[in-house]
């Protein structure tokens, strides 16, 4: 109880913090770093290093309601079809601007919902992605799939272009939990899915949950738990739910009284993390979990793991090219994202420039603080040596955030001269330690509670 109280004193419950799948975040960005940026990076990249692509596909056939991402519904794929065109457009570009020779190590469809896509529209964006930019012989290609929007011929199509790990939206599955949230997902569907992806040879199935859910209880969600476990996925994704019904307005939805409260969401977090440790998932960073012998936990073990847009990853490409509307590369120099609605990047392409609209140019400042905040986030443990050594002198101006944190959160975290450690107990205040690195804090934005 006294532990919960302090933990609840340092602002677990009531801290609104990044997630920080990026440093600076995305409400830092402006509108002062936009195409221009974006093409002389693109254009300066090394053939030598392998790339990650993004490519965002905005459509849902129906808009859950817990989702704040950029999405939009479609009975028809007219709009899809549309939208690939578009898409083609833009890579005809970047096939005038990158230099020749760059490859592809990973390749990453999200959505909305890629398997909104039929088994055409799969091999003619897959075809056009990698007739621009080549994958290498080890690549990777991921694709996040609802399994109430796929099938055999789906997934045949998907496999023949090259993907090898699939990411299945979960959330709950539980009845009253999926009425509350506006996404019906039976079970029986679900196993269905995860079945023909085995036996279409993917090796790799990650599974996303959502705790804090409206109507969620700790029984609904053991159960739900245990149904996960039977479909034996490699990793798994355990989200709290951001509330943020000023950003999305579908969330207006949703019963705020159905919301299970402060203590009782962090109840579940804890109850979650503790079967699927128990089941022999290793815990990765704040909220992941893999088996052993998954990339993902390889990459923990040995100081590999990254955090990018898409969360946890073993991805060791340095450069991130976004493609569709909203989404953002991560470039040498920066962080540039595509103009987000649908309309206005479909212009901008149309019009024979890239569809970057709003970045942000990275300081060596930036740098530093970037990567301390992702060691804390992966490895919970600020590695000091390993800072100076990549950035020198300059890393010397964190000491005296290293002492505040040290000082603030005393029991919680543990200093020496080597390193800034997160204890297991600390780990809940993970986000809000990272953001005493944060030098952008003050930048107005409003985020997800850190609990």
């Amino acid at each position: 109880m006294k532990q919960m109280q302090r933990l609840e004193s340092l602002g677990l419950f009531d801290a609104r913090v990044p997630r920080y799948t990026s440093y600076p975040t995305a409400p830092v960005f402006t509108t002062q770093t936009g195409s221009p940026f974006q093409q002389e990076q693109l254009s300066g990249l090394d053939p030598a290093q392998p790339v990650s692509v993004y490519v965002h596909i905005p459509f849902c056939e129906r808009l859950c309601w817990f989702c704040a991402c950029r999405t939009q519904g479609t009975k028809t794929l007219g709009p899809v079809e549309s939208y690939l065109d578009t898409l083609e457009s833009e890579l005809a570009l970047m096939r005038n601007i990158l230099p020749q020779g760059i490859r592809m190590g990973r390749l990453h469809w999200g959505g909305g919902t890629p398997t909104i896509l039929p088994p055409d529209m799969i091999h003619r964006l897959a075809k056009a992605v990698k007739a621009v930019i080549p994958p290498t012989d080890d690549w990777e290609f991921s694709v996040e799939i609802d399994p109430t929007m796929v099938d055999r011929a789906k997934i045949a199509a998907l496999a023949d272009e090259g993907m090898n790990r699939a990411s299945i939206g979960i959330q709950d599955f539980d009845p009253l939990v999926q009425a509350s949230i506006g996404r019906i997902q039976p079970f029986d569907v679900t196993r269905t899915c995860v079945n023909d992806l085995r036996d279409a040879g993917i090796r790799s199935l990650n599974a996303d949950l959502v705790y804090g859910l409206p109507h969620q209880t700790e029984a609904r969600l053991v159960d739900t738990v245990h149904k996960v476990l039977e479909l034996a996925p490699d990793r798994i994704a355990l989200f709290g739910y951001a509330h943020v019904p000023w950003m999305s307005k579908r969330q207006k939805l949703i019963d705020e009284l159905a919301l299970p409260g402060e203590r009782a969401r962090y109840g579940l977090a804890e109850t979650a993390a503790e079967l699927f440790t128990d089941a022999g998932f290793a815990a990765i960073g704040i909220d992941h979990f893999a088996r052993s012998d998954d990339e993902l936990c390889r990459a923990a073990r040995s100081g590999r793991l990254r955090r990018n847009f898409q969360g946890y990853t073993a991805d060791d490409c340095p450069v991130l090219i976004g493609l569709g509307a909203s989404s953002i590369s991560r470039l040498p120099g920066g962080y540039v994202q595509n103009a987000s609605a649908t309309a206005a990047y479909a212009q901008r392409i149309a019009a024979g420039e890239l569809a970057g609209s709003r970045g942000h140019v990275l300081s060596e400042d930036d740098r530093l603080r970037a990567r301390a905040i992702e060691m804390l986030m992966c490895d919970l443990t600020l590695n000091i040596p390993a800072l100076s050594s990549e950035f020198g002198p300059a890393a010397d101006r964190l000491q005296p955030i290293h002492r505040q944190v040290a000082a603030r959160f005393d029991e919680f975290v543990s200093l020496d001269d080597d390193t800034l450690s997160i204890r297991h107990e600390g780990k809940p205040l993970t986000r809000i330690i990272a953001s005493a690195y944060d030098a952008y804090s003050d930048v107005g934005a409003v985020y997800s509670q850190a609990s």
